[in-house]
């Protein structure tokens, strides 16, 4: 059950992508940089719930970027 909504989604990948890259490229993760590390798993972490529509925090905090879902008959 996804829980973003698409901006939610499209801003996540992008900046997911930039933590990727400011951990490869200045902040060392390859050398074991404490803040490249940090870096790289909040991008990763970033990227996989933009991509997949879902985050567990969101779900553990109750909420949702997506709007108003409607039930199985179609209401709201």
């Amino acid at each position: 059950m996804r829980n973003e909504s698409g901006v939610d989604r499209v801003v996540r990948v992008v900046l997911g992508v930039a933590l990727l890259v400011a951990a490869w490229l200045a902040l060392g993760v390859l050398s074991g940089s404490i803040g490249g590390i940090v870096a790289a798993i909040a991008g990763l972490v970033l990227v996989v719930t933009g991509l997949v529509g879902f985050c567990p925090a969101y779900r553990v905090a109750g909420l949702s970027t997506c709007g108003v879902e409607s039930d199985s008959s179609g209401r709201a």
